[in-house]
């Protein structure tokens, strides 16, 4: 049986100044501010960029096409979405058909949350666990599947 083992890693990134990187995580290709915490078990995809003072817990997933503002918290094992399958099936290498995702600043993402690609305004809490399925535009706390302002 053929099979090939790739390690991960930390390649090609750009970072500002005093960020901590916890390994093991695969970060590729992304920028991530100054004052900036990645914990370990996380992967961050090419063209992401991070703000200053975020704090990137264990285990999530940030894919290509996301942009995250200043201040924010990302909370353990949340999943970014950029594919939200528009043909009915995964885009795989079709990159045009992926979409971004822009998070404001002050944002704070409870631990297992999904965000599909939407806008998430400033100065917004999303509650653990939630699908963040449509664009949040007025700062607040939101939790459920869907998530929904409470």
């Amino acid at each position: 049986m053929a099979y090939q083992i790739r390690e991960a890693a930390i390649r090609d990134i750009q970072t500002g100044e005093d960020v901590t990187i916890v390994q093991p995580v695969n970060l590729y290709e992304c920028t991530l501010g100054n004052h900036c915490f990645v914990g370990p078990f996380t992967e961050i995809q090419s063209g992401v960029l991070i703000g200053d003072h975020c704090r990137i817990q264990s285990h999530s997933f940030i894919c290509t096409g996301v942009t995250i503002g200043n201040h924010c918290f990302i909370g353990h094992g949340v999943m970014f979405i950029n594919d939200s399958f528009s043909t009915g099936s995964p885009a795989g290498g079709n990159h045009h058909l992926w979409k971004p995702t822009h998070i404001g600043n002050h944002v704070s993402i409870g631990s297992n949350a999904t965000i599909l690609p939407v806008r998430i305004c400033d100065h917004v809490t999303i509650g653990a666990g939630a699908v963040v399925t449509k664009d949040i535009t007025e700062p607040g706390v939101y939790a459920g599947n869907p998530a929904k302002r409470i």
